[in-house]
């Protein structure tokens, strides 16, 4: 079994600043890469940022240059830093990882998903 839990979120100014993080758990041989995603009300679950195994970052156009992905790999967390924060940055965020292990005789890659956490921006 592999989990992801998530933790950082709440209620913060606009202007304020958040740390997200999420730790993969359980029966793992590789992360690989790891994304934040948010999802708004009544709004499509939409791509936050990637950071691949190597580092390699990708940010949606919304958030460059206020929010940053980075990654332990010893620990299998990634976090997200965001600064900034705007009311429209509302929204719940999911951490998304793709994860290697052993299901029965056969070492496969599989996506797994985080419960959420809440952000909102409001004063």
């Amino acid at each position: 079994q592999v989990q992801l839990v998530e933790s950082g979120g709440g209620l913060v100014q606009p202007g304020g600043s958040l740390r997200l993080s999420c730790a993969a758990s359980g029966s793992i041989i590789r992360v690989n890469a790891m994304d934040w995603y948010r999802q708004a009300p009544g709004k499509q679950r939409e791509l936050v940022a990637t950071i691949t195994s190597g580092g390699s970052t990708n940010y949606a156009d919304s958030v460059k240059s206020r929010f940053t992905v980075s990654r332990d790999n010893a620990k299998n967390t990634v976090y997200l830093q965001m600064n900034s924060l705007k009311p429209e940055d509302t929204a719940v965020y999911y951490c998304h990882a793709e994860i290697e292990r052993i299901v029965g005789m056969t070492r496969v890659s599989l996506n797994h998903w985080g419960q959420g956490t809440q952000v909102t921006v409001s004063s």
